[in-house]
């Protein structure tokens, strides 16, 4: 073992033997709020009634209230589930990956311009898609936005790789800048088809600009699977190479590791969670800051703990969201984001104050 990953190693170890018992509580706690979420809406069925509700969707139940708590269940609350766990998942783990490419604490998947790119193109469906863009929008139906969405989010990454990359290196500090200057770019030309726009096509971007999962459904949550069975086949391949650019990229080769392949597959693999969950979902921020952040303080920062236990973090502050999105006034919703703000805001000052004042970083 060389120094450098001696030095991780010593980092890792001293808080190893509490790493279980942080999985099997955030997993208790993902379990719990899930559970909650199938259980809790305006369309009441209690918890006692979800084993009723699973056993009249496998056909052991019959009658008029099995009936209608499986159209609940099933066909609305479900899929809206897996979704607000889906996007959670993709962009707190998209967010520690971005804080160990660029060594950056404040890293996250909007920095590199992914999201107001795909930002972008959504309003620009909003905005032009009852106008000079109806022939292209109007056949794709309600799936113009998602596909919008992704299509910006893509076009964004192709930009931003043939931008820093050079001689078969891609630069991370090109990276860095030539995403920033993206992202104000995709501002701008948001802000200005915002301004063009008229009072309901303005109440639609203002309201998606904010986050909802009130358009949860199967096809959606189909959408995304691609999507989620990718990130969780890249990411376990990326955890020794995060952690060798914990010391430097010039470090990190001389341990053996694929610095080039690590930064191009993290990227892939950020645009293709990012662009899914800004398609399904609309603009959530603070997850893929704080998410990564929180697990960092609890954990120490080896990725292969920081990772997953994002993944399963984000994934639970979603959830909770949502179901406080959807109870706090009912019958209308609040858009999630504002939830996540207020809720999880509070919340994460708290660790990073106590960590202070208890000498951390």
């Amino acid at each position: 073992m060389s120094i450098a990953e001696g030095r991780i190693a010593r980092v890792t170890d001293a808080v190893r033997p509490a790493r279980s018992k942080v999985f099997l509580a955030l997993t208790g706690l993902f379990l719990l709020s899930a559970i909650l979420s199938l259980a809790i809406g305006p369309t009441g069925i209690s918890l006692g009634s979800l084993p009723r509700a699973f056993a009249a969707a496998a056909g052991y139940a019959d009658g008029a209230g099995a009936k209608r708590d499986r159209l609940v269940l099933i066909d609305l609350r479900l899929p809206r589930t897996l979704l607000a766990a889906f996007v959670g998942a993709a962009l707190a783990t998209s967010g520690a990956m971005m804080q160990g490419l660029f060594r950056n604490p404040l890293a996250d998947p909007g920095l590199i311009g992914v999201s107001s790119g795909a930002a972008l193109a959504a309003i620009a469906t909003i905005v032009l898609g009852h106008g000079i863009a109806a022939p292209l929008v109007a056949p794709l139906g309600i799936y113009a936005l998602p596909i919008a969405a992704f299509f910006g989010g893509l076009v964004t990454t192709i930009t931003l790789v043939a931008i820093a990359a050079r001689r078969g290196h891609l630069a991370v500090g090109t990276l860095l800048l030539a995403g920033i200057a993206l992202g104000a770019l995709s501002g701008s030309l948001g802000g200005f088809l915002s301004y063009a726009s008229d009072d309901r096509e303005l109440r639609d971007l203002t309201l998606w600009s904010m986050g909802s999962l009130s358009g949860a459904s199967w096809e959606k949550v189909l959408a995304v699977l691609p999507f989620a069975a990718a990130i969780i086949l890249v990411v376990p391949q990326l955890m020794r190479g995060l952690n060798g650019f914990l010391l430097g990229e010039a470090e990190a080769m001389h341990l053996g590791i694929d610095t080039e392949r690590t930064k191009r597959l993290t990227i892939a693999t950020t645009a293709a969670a990012v662009g899914a969950a800004v398609a399904v979902a609309g603009v959530i921020g603070f997850v893929g800051l704080v998410a990564p952040h929180v697990m960092r303080l609890i954990s120490g920062p080896d990725h292969r703990a920081v990772l997953p236990g994002s993944a399963i973090l984000g994934a639970t502050l979603v959830i909770v969201a949502d179901i406080i999105s959807r109870m706090a006034i009912r019958p209308a919703e609040l858009p999630i984001g504002i939830v996540l703000a207020l809720v999880g805001a509070p919340v994460f000052l708290h660790l990073v104050l106590r960590r202070s004042i208890g000498g951390g970083e």
